[in-house]
C-alpha cells in the first residue's frame, strides 16, 4: 500500500512516517522544507533501517520529493508515477502568532495548498485522506473539556484556515460518499522519538512553549516569556492539553485502519483529556530535568485562549485509541532529544 505523506519531514509527520514504514507501508514524502530539514528524513531512514530514495522514479519503500503542495505539476507527477492509495496531509504553516501577523501566508499555504492537493487526488481517483487539523478550530470554547460536537469558532487565521479545509472535506463527502476522510484535531504535541533521532526541530523562530523552555534550560535564551497570568485558571496562566507525539502518531495509524474498513468521515480529538497550565509545564520540566527555568510574565498574545483541553472519549470509542504518556514522559523525551541534538 502506497501512502503519500505531505509535510512528512516535520515534527508530527516524521513520527508518523516511522510508524508507517515499521508496519510495511510504502511512503512518498513531499515537503518544501520551509520549516523542516532533510536530515530528519535521513534519521527516519536510520530508525527503520530503510534507504531513503531522493526524487528518483524507482519503486522504493521510502521516497522523498522536494515540492510545494500548491504546485500542481509535481503532485500530478507523483500520482501518475505511483499508485497512491491514501494521503496523510500534514503540510502547512502552524503558528497562531505568525498567522495573526501574516494571515495571507496561512490562507495560501494551508487552504489553497490543501484544495490543490484534494483536486489532484480526485483526478487520480485517490479518495482516502487523513487531515492534520487542530484544536484551534474550537477557538475560546465555552465547553470544557472540548468535545467534537463543540461549536467551531476559531479566533485566529491559523484556526480559521484549518476550519476552512475541514469544511471543504465535509463537502467532498456530501457530494461523493465514496471518500474516506479522517479529520484529526490535535491538541498540543510535544515529546520526541525514543531514539532521539527525530523530534521538534526549530528551523525558524519557535512558536510553542516547550522549545522555548528548552532554549532557556540549555542557556540559548536567558529567560522564558509567559504570556499572561490573568486568565481564569488555577494559577492565571493558560491551560492546554499536551500530548506525546508518539501517541499522536498511533492515532494516525488507527485512523488509516478505520478508513480502510468503509467510506466515511471520522472527526476526532487527539488529546489526553488533561489540562496543564504554562506554570505546571515549567515546574514539571524543572522536576524531571533538574534544570531551573527563569521566567517573566508578559502581556497576553493575540489569538490565545485561556483553557483548551480535549474530551478524547470518541477517539477511544471509534478508533480504540487513547494517550498513554504523561507530562513527565513528554518533558523527559523532549529534553533528551535536545541534549543529543
Amino acid at each position: 500500500m502506497n501512502i503519500l505523506v505531505t509535510g512528512g519531514a516535520g515534527f508530527i509527520g516524521s513520527h508518523v512516517c516511522v510508524k508507517l514504514l515499521e508496519l510495511g507501508y510504502k511512503i512518498i514524502v513531499i515537503d518544501n522544507l520551509s520549516n523542516s530539514l532533510i536530515s530528519t528524513l535521513y534519521n527516519i531512514s536510520k530508525i527503520v533501517n530503510i534507504d531513503l530514495n531522493i526524487d528518483e522514479d524507482i519503486d522504493a519503500y521510502f521516497t522523498f520529493i522536494k515540492a510545494d503542495i500548491r504546485d500542481k505539476v509535481p503532485l500530478e507527477k507523483i500520482f501518475s508515477m505511483h499508485q497512491i492509495n491514501a494521503v496523510i496531509h500534514f503540510a502547512g504553516l502552524k503558528s497562531v502568532k505568525e498567522s495573526v501577523e501574516n494571515p495571507e501566508d496561512y490562507y495560501s499555504n494551508n487552504v489553497d495548498g490543501s484544495i490543490n492537493l484534494f483536486n489532484v487526488m480526485k483526478r487520480f481517483n485517490c479518495k482516502t485522506i487523513i487531515f492534520s487539523s487542530s484544536a484551534t478550530v474550537y477557538g475560546d470554547s465555552k465547553e470544557i473539556p472540548i468535545k467534537e460536537s463543540s461549536e467551531l469558532f476559531p479566533n485566529n487565521p491559523y484556526g480559521q484556515s484549518k476550519k476552512i479545509v475541514e469544511d471543504f472535506l465535509k463537502n467532498l463527502f456530501i457530494l461523493d460518499e465514496t471518500w474516506r476522510i479522517a479529520i484529526l484535531r490535535y491538541f498540543n504535541p510535544i515529546g520526541a522519538h525514543k531514539s532521539c533521532l527525530i523530534g521538534e526541530i526549530q528551523v525558524n523562530v519557535p512558536n510553542n512553549l516547550i522549545p522555548y523552555i528548552m532554549k532557556v534550560a540549555s542557556g540559548e535564551l536567558k529567560i522564558l516569556n509567559i504570556f499572561g497570568n490573568d486568565y481564569d485558571t488555577h494559577d492565571g496562566t493558560g491551560v492546554r492539553d499536551y500530548i506525546h507525539v508518539t501517541d499522536l502518531s498511533y492515532g494516525h495509524i488507527k485512523s488509516l485502519k478505520a478508513l480502510m474498513e468503509k467510506p466515511q468521515v471520522i472527526i476526532v480529538n487527539l488529546g489526553t483529556g488533561v489540562g496543564y497550565s504554562v506554570l505546571d509545564v515549567v515546574r514539571t520540566f524543572e522536576k524531571v530535568t533538574k534544570q531551573k527555568i527563569i521566567y517573566k510574565i508578559s502581556g497576553r498574545r493575540d489569538g490565545d485562549v485561556a483553557v483548551s483541553y480535549a474530551d478524547p472519549t470518541l477517539a477511544k470509542e471509534i478508533l480504540d485509541w487513547e494517550a498513554t504518556y504523561n507530562l513527565e514522559d513528554m518533558c523527559h523525551d523532549s529534553w533528551k532529544f535536545k541534549l543529543k541534538n
